[in-house]
This record gives C-alpha cells, structure tokens and sequence, in this order.
C-alpha cells in the first residue's frame, strides 16, 4: 500500500513539475496576452517609459501580472491596500484599478525620490491615480506614520529587509488579511550555491521563505508567475 501511495505521489510530482516546465515562447505569450484581459493604454505606456528611463524597467510589474493583482483585489475587496515599492506606479496603478469601495485606496511606499516625478506624471495620467497615495521614505519608518491597518499589502520593495517587512506588515494586517510578496524565488537562485553577486538580497529572500513556510498564523502558496509570487492570509 505504502509503495503504491508513493508511486502516486511520485506521478503527481512528475505531472507538476511537466506544468512548470512549459517554455513561454513568443506564439505562447502572444497567445496568452490575446486570452486574458487588455493591458490599459495608460499602464502600457508607464511599462514602455519604464524601460525607456530607467536601467531596470523589468521591475515593473507587466501586463500579465498587473492583470492578476487587479484580480486579486476584486477577490479580497480591500477597503485599504499598502505597496512597500512603488517603482514607477505600475502596480499601484494596477491594485487601484481593482479597488470595489469608492472610499478604498493604495498607500504606496518608495525609497527613491528620483523616481517621484515619473510615479506623479502617471498618476495625474491615469483615471485611478486619485486612489494612490504616494508615500516617499523608508517603509519602516513611513509604515509607522501612517494609519493602518491594510486589508492587502503588496511587497516588492528591498529585498534585504524581506523578513523584517513580514514582521511589520502582519502587525498591520487583520485576520483574514493579506501579504503578496513578489520575487520570491529570485531568477532561481534561491536554490543551490548563494551567488556572490547579491549573496546579501539572496539570503534574506531565503530566510523570508523558511519564516513564511514555518509560520502556523498564515496560510501560504506560492505562485510560479514571473519572479515568484507568494500570497499569504493571517488565520490568527
């Protein structure tokens, strides 16, 4: 019996790992992007200039995982959102879009004022950006300024302080509340040898993975889009 549940479990395991596999070539993710709801002009815009002015324009979040935060937000129906990074808006953007209540809002983080003008030029841009406060600082420091609690924090900010910042926002989140934290498997290399290259952003993305899967107050799954997604509730 203990060999045939096994052979299973094996089985299964195979069957997941061919679904994570698949190669998103060209044809696929034009196929996707013609089956999933249409980038808005504004948002395109903002990931286009992203990657025009700034050397890391990837750290936008994109169309495909933009569309997914805006579903989120219609799923949990937050009365208030926190972002810890705002980047230049794309996200934020995307969460206010999704926001159901008229009185509900993003409170948005940034550590970077040099990105400030971009963020503001596309909030007056977009119909959603009176629903984004734009909070430039350090998140701890901006965090304890501000009036919580958040229903839904969205965390993509330093990757260093990953395991601090789970330790402030689940303080600022009720139960039934929710923490997505974006890059948690870090091109990969959250497995294997620690890289010497950014050994300091690896570990702590590694440490905040151990503290969230040990952790019995949160249910947690991580989601394989892009970087990595991980969407964790607060049970107590």
């Amino acid at each position: 019996m203990q060999e045939r549940r096994r052979a299973a479990h094996q089985a299964i395991q195979r069957e997941f790992q061919v679904g994570l596999s698949i190669m998103i070539t060209p044809e696929l993710e034009e196929y996707i992007e013609q089956h999933i709801d249409k980038e808005p002009e504004v948002l395109h815009e903002l990931n286009r200039q992203s990657h025009i002015r700034f050397l890391l324009g990837r750290m936008a979040s994109g169309h495909w995982q933009g569309r997914l935060l805006k579903m989120f937000v219609r799923m949990i129906n937050p009365k208030k959102i926190l972002e810890l990074g705002t980047f230049t808006g794309y996200s934020a953007l995307a969460m206010a879009e999704g926001l159901l209540d008229k009185e509900a809002y993003v409170d948005t983080i940034e550590i970077d004022d040099e990105l400030e003008p971009t963020i503001r030029e596309f909030l007056e841009k977009s119909p959603y950006g009176d629903r984004v406060h734009l909070h430039i600082g350090k998140c701890e420091e901006v965090i304890e300024r501000l009036q919580g609690p958040w229903d839904l924090v969205f965390m993509d900010a330093n990757k260093r302080n990953y395991p601090e910042y789970y330790k402030i926002c689940l303080e600022h989140i009720p139960v039934g509340g929710y923490i997505i934290a974006d890059n948690i498997l870090w091109d990969g290399k959250v497995i294997g040898p620690l890289p010497k290259a950014d050994a300091a952003q690896t570990q702590a993305i590694r440490d905040f993975n151990d503290i969230v899967a040990a952790d019995p107050r949160v249910e947690k799954v991580i989601i394989p889009l892009r970087d990595g997604l991980t969407i964790i509730r607060k049970n107590y």
